[in-house]
C-alpha cells in the first residue's frame, strides 16, 4: 500500500484552499526571512563594523551584487536620516515585518481549515457509507467492537497524526527550501558541508518511524478488542449479573486494557523521541557550522565576513524548528498510517452484492416468487441444498424447523441480503441479481424475531424509509398495527423518543411499531421471521390479530417456531439441514406422521 493513499486523496476538492494556503505560508516565510537578514548588516553598518557602500553597485547576477546593493540601500537610508532616525526606521520595519510574517501566517492557518475538517467529514461519511452498502456476509466476519474503534479512534488519530501533518506538508518544507536558497546565497560551499551532516540524522529517525508504526498497529488493533470487550458488556449485562459473571469479565477488561496501556506507553515513548532526536542532531550540525565556518572567517581565507557568518548561523538556526517540526510530524504520520491503513481496509472491502448493469427495475409484482434450484453456502459449508418451491401472489408460505435449519437464511435470499451460491430467486420470472436492488426491497417489508428500532421518536421509527409519511398516513398503521393506544399514553404520543434500541418499551409494544413500519410502507411481498415467539401469551395475541391484518391481500413468507401461528398458512415446508423434507398443509402434514408431526408433539400442539 502506498503511503497514506486514504487521507491525502480527499484532499482534492479543496484544492482552492490548499493553494491560498501555500500562497500565505510562503508570504509569511518571505517577510520572517526579511525580519532576520535585515538586522545584523544593517547593525554593522549603523555602527560602523561594516563599510557603509555610498554609491550603486554595478548590476551583475552573483549573491556578491546582491549583498553590496542591499548595503549600499541601507547606506542611503543611514546617510539622508541621519544614525538615530535611521535606526527608528529599522525598529518599525522590523515590526512591520514581523506582524505581516505572523498575519500572513494566521490566513495560511485560517485557509488550512476547511481542507483539515473536510477531509475528516469527507472519510466519516466514507466509512458510514462503505457500512451501508456492505453485505451482511462482510459482519459475520469482524467484531463489531473492532468496526467501532476504526471508525472513531482510528479516524481520531488520522485526524490528529495525518492531517495535522498536513499543515507541516504545506509549511515547513517551502520554509527551509527558501532558507537553504537564501544559505546557499550566503555560502555555497557552507551550505552544502551543512547538508552532508542531515542524511544520518534521516537515517536514524526512519529506522524509529517503522517501528512506531508496527507498535502502533497492535495498539489500534488491541484498542478494537477493549470496544469489542464493552459493546458485548453492555448488550449482555443481565446475563452477566445473573451468571454472577462480574469477575470473569472484569478480568477479561482489565487484561485487554492493561494490555492497550503498554502498546500505547511504547508508541508515546518512540513519538516523544522526535524531538530531543531532531534537536541533538541540529545542534551538532550548528556547532560543526560554527567550527567550520568560524576557522575561515577568523583565518580570513574565505569569502565570508564575520556579518555575513553571523547571519548564516542566524538564517540557519530558523530552519531548526520547521526541520523538528518534520521530524515530529514524520512520527505522527507513521503512527497515523497503521490507523489509515485499517480505515482503507474498510473502504476498499469488496461490496458482493451490488446492481448488474444491466439491472432491471421491477415496477411491481404480479405473480410469484419462486426458488429454482436454490444452494446456498457460508464459505465451503453448505447451508442449502436445491431448495425449489414457488409463492404465489396473495399466498402465503410457512417455514419450519429446528433452529440452524437454513430457514432464516432461505427468507434472507429474496431481498439479496445474501446471494445464491447456484441456483435462482425468481420474483415474476426474474433472477433478483438481474433486478437492482432497491426495486426488489421495495416490494417487501420485513417483520423481524428482534424489533429493530432506533434511539427517535415513535414517528420517526414507524416511517423509516418513508420521509414524506404524513402523521395521518402513520396513525392509520399505528392502528392497524395495535399499537395507538399505548402509542397515545406515552409522555409526547407518536414524538415520544423511545430510548436506544427501544427500551422504553416492551416487547410486545416494540413488535407493534415494527409490524406499523411494515403496515405504512404497505408492501405486496411480507416477510415474518419468528414475529412472534419471543413474546409472552397476552402480546403474542395483540401482535398475531396486527399481523393477520397485515397479512391480508399480501403474498407472506412466514418463518415460525410456534405451530400454533401458521397452521392456516397455504403450504408449509419443513426444513432440515438446508433441504425441504415436507410439505403441505397443517393437516396433510399431520397425517404424513413425519418430521412436521414430531415437532406438533414436541410443542403439544392439540
Amino acid at each position: 500500500m502506498k503511503l497514506l493513499p486514504g487521507p491525502y486523496r480527499y484532499i482534492r476538492p479543496y484544492w482552492s484552499f490548499v493553494g491560498l494556503n501555500i500562497f500565505f505560508n510562503l508570504l509569511g516565510i518571505i517577510f520572517g526571512l526579511f525580519s532576520i537578514t535585515l538586522a545584523i548588516p544593517f547593525l554593522g553598518l549603523l555602527f560602523g563594523t561594516e563599510h557603509q557602500v555610498l554609491s550603486e553597485p554595478e548590476f551583475s547576477l552573483s549573491a556578491g551584487w546582491l549583498q553590496q546593493y542591499f548595503y549600499y540601500l541601507i547606506s542611503d537610508v543611514i546617510a539622508s536620516t541621519g544614525k538615530e532616525a535611521a535606526l527608528m526606521w529599522m525598529c518599525l520595519t522590523m515590526l512591520l515585518m514581523f506582524l505581516l510574517k505572523n498575519v500572513f501566517r494566521y490566513l495560511a492557518m485560517y485557509f488550512l481549515a476547511p481542507v483539515r475538517n473536510g477531509v475528516i467529514m469527507d472519510i466519516r461519511n466514507a466509512l458510514y457509507d462503505k457500512i451501508l452498502i456492505l453485505p451482511l456476509s462482510y459482519y459475520s466476519n469482524e467484531r463489531k467492537g473492532d468496526i467501532m474503534a476504526r471508525m472513531t479512534n482510528d479516524v481520531q488519530e488520522i485526524e490528529w497524526s495525518v492531517i495535522g501533518a498536513i499543515e507541516m506538508i504545506f509549511r515547513d518544507p517551502p520554509t527551509i527550501i527558501v532558507y537553504l536558497l537564501t544559505l546557499f546565497i550566503m555560502s555555497p560551499q557552507l551550505t552544502l558541508f551543512s547538508l552532508v551532516l542531515i542524511p544520518l540524522s534521516a537515517l536514524i529517525i526512519g529506522r524509529i518511524g517503522k517501528s512506531l508504526k508496527r507498535t502502533s498497529d497492535k495498539g489500534m488493533q488491541r484498542t478494537g478488542d477493549l470496544l469489542t470487550i464493552i459493546e458485548e458488556t453492555l448488550g449482555g449485562l443481565r446475563i452477566i449479573k445473573a451468571f454472577n459473571a462480574e469477575g470473569t469479565s472484569r478480568s477479561r477488561f482489565f487484561g485487554t486494557n492493561h494490555e492497550v496501556r503498554r502498546l500505547m506507553n511504547r508508541i508515546y515513548r518512540k513519538k516523544d523521541l522526535a524531538s530531543p532526536v531532531s534537536e541533538v542532531f541540529g545542534a551538532f550540525v550548528i556547532v560543526a557550522i560554527m567550527w567550520f565556518g568560524g576557522r575561515s572567517v577568523l583565518a580570513g581565507t574565505g569569502s565570508l565576513s564575520p556579518e555575513i557568518f553571523m547571519t548564516f548561523i542566524v538564517v540557519f538556526s530558523q530552519i531548526l524548528p520547521p526541520a523538528k517540526a518534520i521530524t515530529q510530524a514524520y512520527y505522527n504520520l507513521q503512527k497515523g498510517k497503521a490507523s489509515s491503513e485499517r480505515v482503507e481496509q474498510i473502504l476498499q472491502s469488496e461490496v458482493t452484492i451490488v446492481d448488474k448493469q444491466d439491472a432491471v427495475n421491477l415496477q411491481g409484482f404480479n405473480t410469484a416468487v419462486t426458488y429454482r434450484d436454490v444452494t446456498f453456502s457460508y464459505g465451503t459449508e453448505p447451508v442449502l441444498e436445491h431448495i425449489n418451491f414457488e409463492l404465489t401472489k396473495g399466498k402465503s408460505i410457512a417455514l419450519v424447523g429446528q433452529s440452524g435449519s437454513g430457514k432464516s437464511t432461505l427468507a434472507d435470499l429474496l431481498p439479496r441480503f445474501y446471494d445464491t451460491t447456484s441456483g435462482a430467486v425468481e420474483i415474476d420470472g426474474v433472477d433478483v441479481k438481474n433486478c437492482t436492488l432497491h426495486s426488489v426491497r421495495n416490494l417487501m417489508g420485513i417483520v423481524s424475531q428482534e424489533s429493530i428500532l432506533f434511539n427517535d421518536t415513535v414517528f420517526r421509527n414507524i416511517a423509516l424509509g418513508q420521509e414524506q409519511a404524513t402523521e395521518e398516513e402513520v396513525i392509520r398503521a399505528a392502528k392497524i398495527a395495535n399499537a395507538h393506544d399505548f402509542i397515545m399514553q406515552l409522555e409526547d404520543g407518536y414524538y415520544t423518543n423511545i430510548g436506544d434500541r427501544g427500551h422504553k418499551l416492551s416487547g410486545g409494544q416494540r413488535q407493534r411499531l415494527s409490524i406499523a413500519r411494515a403496515v405504512l410502507k404497505n408492501p405486496p411481498i411480507l416477510i415474518l421471521d419468528e414475529a412472534t415467539s419471543a413474546l409472552d401469551t397476552e402480546s403474542e395475541r395483540l401482535v398475531q390479530d396486527a399481523l393477520n391484518r397485515l397479512m391480508e391481500h399480501r403474498t407472506t413468507l412466514i418463518i415460525a417456531h410456534r405451530l400454533s401461528t401458521i397452521q392456516h398458512a397455504d403450504e408449509i415446508l419443513v426444513v432440515q439441514h438446508g433441504q425441504i423434507v415436507e410439505r403441505g398443509t397443517h393437516p396433510v402434514l399431520l397425517e404424513k406422521n413425519g418430521a412436521y408431526r414430531k415437532l406438533y408433539d414436541l410443542q403439544s400442539f392439540k
